[in-house]
């Protein structure tokens, strides 16, 4: 049985299996697989899921997650809402333009890079010991300045050299810590906790 996770990145799609499943598969009685495919965006999510869950294989499928990040979504506008009116206008958008039981939808608030300022003891001395106090709340690190664009900055600033997130984001996300992440994160959190509920309902 496996999770069908629908993200926007190459980060995510080479990361985000084993960070999840390293929280999913202690709490089930038998690990369950994730696959990831890129989406371009909201549009494209839609369709992917349709044609995974009508396949011919989808008993196999425990559910389809779609995982973007709030920031930077193009097709959905956010016309002045707050973060979590705007998270939950987006996802009804897209829930309606494919509605399955077997479909779920979640933002990463703001951005996945979120989920790596839950644990900055990974992160170089010169990063963590510049991180602003909002950091301490990593989803709460918001649009002015989303936690990617900070270590972009953080990394340019104090090492003098970018931060590449295929290469320094997958490196933070394989020492990432999935119960610390959640316990800073309530929308990583909340989506994970929805994951195991559908697996064990799955799995038995």
């Amino acid at each position: 049985m496996k999770f069908v996770l629908l993200v926007e990145g190459s980060t995510e799609r080479a990361a985000l299996p084993r960070f999840l499943k390293r929280w999913l598969d202690e709490r089930l009685p038998e690990p369950v697989g994730i696959r990831t495919e890129r989406v371009a965006d909201p549009e494209d999510l839609a369709t992917k899921a349709e044609n995974y869950i009508e396949a011919r294989d989808a008993h196999k499928t425990i559910a389809v997650i779609g995982l973007l990040d709030l920031y930077g979504l193009k097709s959905i506008k956010r016309d002045g809402r707050s973060r979590d009116d705007y998270r939950e206008h987006a996802r009804k958008i897209v829930c309606r333009r494919f509605d399955n039981p077997k479909f779920r939808m979640f933002f990463a608030v703001h951005e996945l890079e979120a989920w790596l300022l839950a644990q900055p003891e990974n992160l170089p001395p010169e990063i963590r010991r510049s991180l602003p106090a909002s950091a301490s709340n990593p989803e709460d690190v918001d649009f002015d300045e989303p936690p990617s664009k900070m270590l972009k900055r953080l990394y340019r600033e104090k090492l003098k050299r970018k931060y590449d997130k295929t290469i320094e984001g997958a490196e933070l996300f394989s020492r990432l810590d999935p119960s610390k992440a959640c316990a800073r994160c309530p929308h990583l959190a909340a989506m994970l906790d929805e994951m195991l509920d559908l697996a064990q309902g799955a799995v038995g």
